[in-house]
């Protein structure tokens, strides 16, 4: 992982850790834009994350509908909240 690591950067590292806790973004996005699944996303949050925060994340993303594509509806074509990012 450290290897990723240094091909990411540091300010990619940190928006992953940031999509990742995000509800709305899915795994499926995190890998379109970071070419990492979701077990590699997993190991870097793991790596990256004070124990008992990376237990704590999850316990929060483990069979949440929103962080997997395939489960989420049809409806739901973003990876984020309209309001999330204003101007």
């Amino acid at each position: 992982m450290g290897k990723l690591k240094t091909l990411l950067g540091e300010g990619d590292v940190s928006r992953i850790i940031e999509m990742a806790w995000e509800d709305r973004t899915s795994f499926e996005a995190i890998e379109r834009l970071y070419n990492l699944n979701e077990s590699r996303v997993i190991e870097l949050m793991r790596r990256e994350l004070k124990p008992s925060s990376f237990r704590m994340w999850r316990k929060r993303v483990t069979g949440r509908v929103t962080k997997h594509a395939a489960l989420r509806s049809p409806e739901v074509n973003r990876a984020y909240c309209p309001t999330q990012y204003k101007p």
